[in-house]
């Protein structure tokens, strides 16, 4: 619970000792790690509570479902009243509570749909969703530069499908500025393309795009929970990992710097923190540390939330000054190796043995060391965690529904609207002829003199474009030919307030390409 007097997290006791942690250490990052059933997820609710008390919007993934119940407050019972008096709990002002929350899911189904393009998801996290070799990688990064040489931007899977097949069709002409594009490389993304089309493709890849300021606003003192519901999302690993890492990036390019404040803009909590490295590529891997690194200055928070610390890099894992686990089972010698690592990592404590203590804790205690105000971790501590003031556990459809709809941001994102894309644009062209100006051509591209033919630039794209349309079509492509200049907002009436322009500009500098992938 956020402790109003010391401007301080209080997160549990150790004796009589309270335990707390700076906001303005949060962003320095943390871990919460502990076997299954030793009180990560009572752990979790009191941080989030805790930031959101001090206005400070969270993000968070639900992967059992157990983390709806912030948006109603706790039940009183005996064994909380124990709890209460065991803490003193009421002299500190402790009540049961709800918090703002929205809740999201990738398949719209248990809450409002998360939704970004393509061109916004980017090649690098995207051949990670389609297991993709590192040859049809390249060929995917390629296909990408392509379309941004020539604002073509990529909205869904069916405008990247027929942006492949028109590159593919079109090779030789890419090959002197692009290099090769062998045929069956694009077959084979086509093919993964479709495999993901099956697992749902269409309800994550549209618009509207999420605008990750939205999650920023408060519509209350309080800061808004942001949950995303990840019950059927959990069941594909890559796809989980990709969403929260292209999240995290989506964030980290969207603030400015401000160096250290008093308390984080936002703090994101990623379960499962395993699945983010997991098979991950180098490359990948070197770009994450990269982020992790430099979004602090961006005023982000991040806590890993796994079984066990040793799922997180060594190099990631240094950089987590706030440090919370739970028991660990060390049942082998290999995990008895780990447990004595974890334990090693703390300052020690004289008063009892690390590893002994953290082989033997309670369900919901934990050893916990924190950065003080200077920035130096402290001691650890044997530390009892509170209560959270929310509801514990789920909640039903009927409530659930309710909170959804009564969000502000629900009409904003709530209706899936089809825009007219490159994919449409094709279809409607497709009996261009070599020199024609399409009817709808942007006015500023239309002829100065009315009546004069236009001269034609045959090692232009749009020639190209034009004189290919028809063969693409036929293959089922729909690319190549966004129209530059229109305003999304301008065209769906404003509802989603997001402009082709900004898009590109998204697009330009999309997740770790347009920040880091600068060789």
């Amino acid at each position: 619970m956020y402790d109003k007097e010391s401007g301080t997290i209080f997160l549990g006791k150790s004796g009589d000792k309270k335990i707390c942690i700076y906001p303005k250490m949060a962003n320095r990052h943390g871990m919460i790690c502990g076997a299954t059933g030793t009180g990560k997820t009572i752990t979790l609710k009191v941080l989030a509570e805790s930031f959101s008390d001090m206005g400070v919007p969270v993000f968070l993934a639900d992967v059992k479902g157990d983390l709806a119940g912030f948006c109603q407050p706790g039940k009183d019972s005996e064994d909380m009243q124990a709890r209460i008096e065991r803490f003193g709990l009421k002299d500190e002002g402790f009540a049961f509570d709800s918090y703002p929350t929205n809740f999201w899911d990738v398949y719209a189904e248990k809450g409002m749909p998360l939704r970004t393009t393509v061109s916004e998801m980017g090649p690098l996290l995207l051949s990670r969703i389609l297991g993709l070799n590192d040859t049809q990688t390249n060929v995917l990064a390629m296909v990408f530069k392509i379309a941004d040489d020539n604002n073509m931007l990529l909205i869904d899977t069916k405008d990247l499908k027929s942006m492949l097949n028109y590159v593919a069709d079109h090779a030789k002409e890419f090959a002197a500025d692009y290099g090769s594009i062998a045929r069956q490389s694009v077959n084979a993304i086509i093919r993964s393309l479709v495999t993901l089309e099956g697992e749902g493709a269409e309800y994550f890849f549209g618009e509207p795009a999420l605008d990750i300021n939205d999650w920023l606003r408060r519509d209350s003192d309080k800061g808004t929970i942001q949950v995303l519901d990840c019950q059927r999302l959990i069941h594909h690993p890559d796809m989980y990992a990709t969403f929260l890492l292209w999240m995290m990036t989506e964030l980290f390019e969207s603030l400015p710097e401000v160096g250290d404040l008093d308390k984080p803009k936002m703090v994101f909590f990623f379960d499962e923190a395993h699945m983010l490295f997991n098979d991950a590529p180098k490359a990948l891997m070197t770009k994450i540390e990269q982020v992790i690194k430099l979004i602090r200055s961006k005023g982000v928070g991040i806590f890993f939330v796994t079984q066990n610390p040793r799922d997180i890099p060594e190099a990631i894992l240094a950089q987590l000054g706030n440090k919370i686990e739970h028991a660990l089972h060390a049942y082998t010698p290999a995990e008895q190796k780990r447990a004595k690592a974890a334990a090693m990592s703390f300052v020690e404590n004289p008063e009892f043995d690390t590893y002994e203590t953290l082989l033997s804790l309670g369900t919901g205690e934990a050893l916990v060391s924190v950065l003080d105000e200077k920035g130096v971790p402290t001691m650890v501590e044997n530390t009892k965690i509170l209560p959270p003031c929310s509801l514990m556990g789920t909640i039903d459809d009927q409530t659930r529904d309710s909170v959804i709809r009564s969000g502000s941001l629900f009409n904003r994102y709530s209706d899936y609207f089809d825009r007219d894309s490159a994919y449409e644009f094709l279809q409607r062209n497709q009996t261009l002829v070599e020199g024609e100006v399409p009817a709808t051509q942007a006015p500023a591209q239309q002829p100065a003199t009315q009546g004069a033919k236009p001269k034609v630039d045959k090692s232009s794209m749009s020639y190209k474009t034009q004189k290919a349309a028809q063969s693409v079509a036929k293959t089922g492509a729909g690319t190549v030919g966004r129209e530059v200049g229109k305003t999304v907002g301008g065209a769906i009436g404003g509802k989603f307030g997001k402009t082709l322009g900004g898009n590109i500009g998204s697009s330009i500098g999309r997740n770790f390409l347009g920040v880091f992938f600068k060789t």
